[in-house]
């Protein structure tokens, strides 16, 4: 394969989601009603990298990720002029060195005993912004190409939900978003910036609410009486920010301390809607594969590029990727296409909540990622419910690319990997979804 405690709902909803549980802390679920067990929290295996990674692409000036040996101490790496900043999960190290000697201390590192350097990359948000509109429906695309409305019929999200974890630049208030949000008491959710406050600060001239129009595609509440429609009827999303506040770039470090953090917290579905072309990351690779042989579905933009290749790290085999197609079906002309691609899904004049509190259309794989992982968690939800086990990552894929509907040429190709997302089909297939 390549690959929310959430408060004042209605009443009979507020039943419902007494079922299914989940990793400390947990969403309210009841276990005789969905007992499908916690995600599988494995211990943390050590890295096996070796050597110096790739200098290329974009990387944060003056830093380094290392991982070093036993026996490498402070003082030895002091020596070769490198300060360590940070501890990161499983034995790694955030270092600050001279920018622009990178490379150089990364290699006298690696003669001084480290078994692994490499770049602290940076990613960026993948959205291309349109003025503010709100439509006045989203069922061109929600239905007329994916087929929600079918879908819903049999699921909702809200029978058994998982829990959705959206990495991204954090949440503002929306009061179309806030019921589905789950927040974790003494769960420090900004991993950025090392606080529990998953507030959205960054840079307002660029990816400044970013998180929260990502978070209303998958699962803005829905069926309220007023405002959009998520993918997902609301509920459990869980907001982790990996952007520092004020800036509008995150790094691997960050990405991966919220990769763990989301894997700890028992998400069975994480959306990146970030990515890095010209990348090679082995140690975000590293985070997600865990992330994956634990249970979770990891789902990604391809990027806005429109060039070919898709981006890092949808384009990893244990990830999703995902492009954008106009409603016409055609490939967004911004969407990042090639043999990394699996799936497409609508990317254009896509509805999403605003920090402003209104509705504006979106363009980008940004808002095309969570479509397909709203899709992901609509049908672990029914699956979770009908036969009391969740979905492996492997049953996840199969299900979604062997019924997508195939666009361009025949079977999977560059443009559309295997095809448009088709949740009428995941709900209903006897093949590879339900057989």
């Amino acid at each position: 394969m390549k690959r929310i405690l959430f408060f004042g709902l209605l009443s009979a909803t507020t039943l419902l989601l007494t079922a299914c549980p989940q990793t400390p802390p947990p969403p309210p679920v009841n276990p005789a009603e969905c007992p499908v067990g916690p995600l599988e929290v494995q211990a943390e295996e050590p890295l096996r990298l070796q050597g110096v990674g790739r200098f290329a692409g974009e990387y944060v000036p003056g830093e380094l990720l290392v991982l070093p040996r036993a026996g490498l101490s402070v003082q030895a790496l002091r020596a070769q002029g490198v300060e360590p900043q940070e501890a990161l999960p499983r034995g790694l190290l955030r270092v600050k060195v001279p920018p622009g000697q990178e490379k150089a201390r990364a290699e006298a590192l690696l003669r001084a005993g480290a078994q692994y350097v490499q770049p602290n990359y940076i990613y960026r948000t993948l959205r291309v912004p349109n003025d503010p509109l709100y439509p006045p429906n989203q069922r061109i695309y929600l239905n007329g190409l994916v087929g929600l409305e079918a879908a819903w019929d049999y699921s909702t999200g809200r029978g058994c939900p998982p829990l959705v974890a959206v990495l991204d630049s954090g949440i503002l208030p929306h009061e179309d978003v806030k019921a589905s949000v789950y927040l974790p008491q003494g769960v420090k959710l900004d991993v950025a910036d090392d606080d529990p406050d998953p507030t959205d600060r960054t840079d307002p001239s660029s990816t400044r609410g970013h998180g929260l129009m990502v978070a209303s595609v998958l699962g803005a509440d829905t069926n309220n009486g007023k405002g959009m429609a998520g993918v997902t009827w609301g509920g459990y999303l869980l907001p982790v920010k990996i952007f520092k506040d004020g800036t509008a770039e995150t790094s691997t470090a960050d990405i991966t301390k919220g990769v763990n953090l989301a894997r700890t917290l028992g998400a069975r579905v994480i959306n990146l809607s970030i990515g890095a072309r010209n990348v090679s990351d082995p140690v975000l690779e590293s985070a997600i594969s865990q992330a994956r042989s634990s249970g979770a579905v990891v789902v990604a933009a391809a990027g806005n590029d429109g060039g070919y290749g898709v981006f890092f790290p949808a384009s990893l085999p244990s990830v999703i990727a995902v492009g954008a197609v106009e409603n016409s079906k055609s490939r967004a002309s911004f969407s990042a296409y090639g043999p990394e691609l699996d799936l497409v899904a609508p990317g254009v004049n896509v509805v999403v909540a605003e920090p402003s509190g209104d509705y504006a259309s979106g363009n980008g794989t940004s808002f095309a990622s969570p479509v397909v992982a709203g899709v992901v968690a609509l049908y672990m939800s029914k699956y979770a419910s009908e036969r009391k086990v969740w979905p492996t990552p492997d049953q996840v894929y199969q299900c979604l690319t062997g019924t997508a509907e195939d666009l361009g040429a025949s079977g999977p190709d560059d443009q559309y990997g295997f095809g448009l997302v088709r949740a009428d089909r995941v709900m209903t297939d006897t093949t590879y979804c339900f057989p």
